[in-house]
């Protein structure tokens, strides 16, 4: 079976449980639990940024890219994460460019937190139910009027196109992805794996 490539936007100031919550789950993911050290994921992931060089997050982390966005393969699934960085990055014609021609070629296209307000400068919003971090609601709402803003759900599934709340909600919509693609057993069996609640329901937890 060939793997579902998953590309994981990073950049300056990224918030860190936003692309390493989704890195994870990606990664742990077997279809089989008994053969989990002998066979790998069904996803491989690629962290994505604009620089071939460490990336300092919000928290300090450095971090290095596998490829950039000009070397990036076609991917299947793209992860776009937030944090304070979008406040500068949601000015970067060449990464909201990326993102609005990759974003219109992948299979599933996700955000975590304020990532939801980079695929809004890209215009993969419009039209669209979305969601972000609690405190950045009425910044999506006010910058992209075009968007309807969910305040209640942990995460918002419309069409290929599913965004999150902050943070650690990541996680969840990462759990909602592998479901999509390998079925709810093994979302579950994920989970479990992490010792990690599977989220039995969609309401935002705070």
């Amino acid at each position: 079976m060939k793997r579902k490539l998953v590309g994981i936007v990073i950049f300056p100031e990224v918030e860190v449980l936003d692309f390493c919550g989704p890195y994870e789950v990606f990664t742990v993911v077997r279809l089989n639990e008994e053969r989990r050290r002998e066979e790998p994921s069904p996803f491989q992931v690629l962290l994505v940024a604009e620089l071939a060089e460490a990336v300092t997050t919000a928290g300090g982390l450095r971090v290095l890219p596998d490829c950039t966005l000009a070397t990036c393969p076609r991917l299947d699934i793209l992860v776009v994460p937030g944090g304070w960085g979008t406040r500068r990055q949601i000015e970067n014609e060449t990464l909201i460019g990326w993102i609005a021609q990759r974003g219109r070629q992948v299979e599933t296209l996700t955000s975590v937190c304020t990532g939801a307000l980079l695929l809004g400068r890209a215009g993969l919003l419009d039209g669209r139910r979305a969601t972000t971090h609690w405190r950045s609601l009425d910044w999506l709402r006010e910058a992209f009027p075009a968007v309807t803003v969910e305040e209640h759900l942990h995460v918002v599934e419309d069409g290929h196109i599913l965004t999150s709340a902050g943070i650690a909600a990541g996680i969840d919509l990462a759990l909602k992805v592998v479901a999509r693609y390998f079925g709810e057993a093994v979302a579950r069996a994920t989970a479990r794996q992490m010792e990690y609640r599977y989220p039995e329901d969609n309401a935002r937890r705070v």
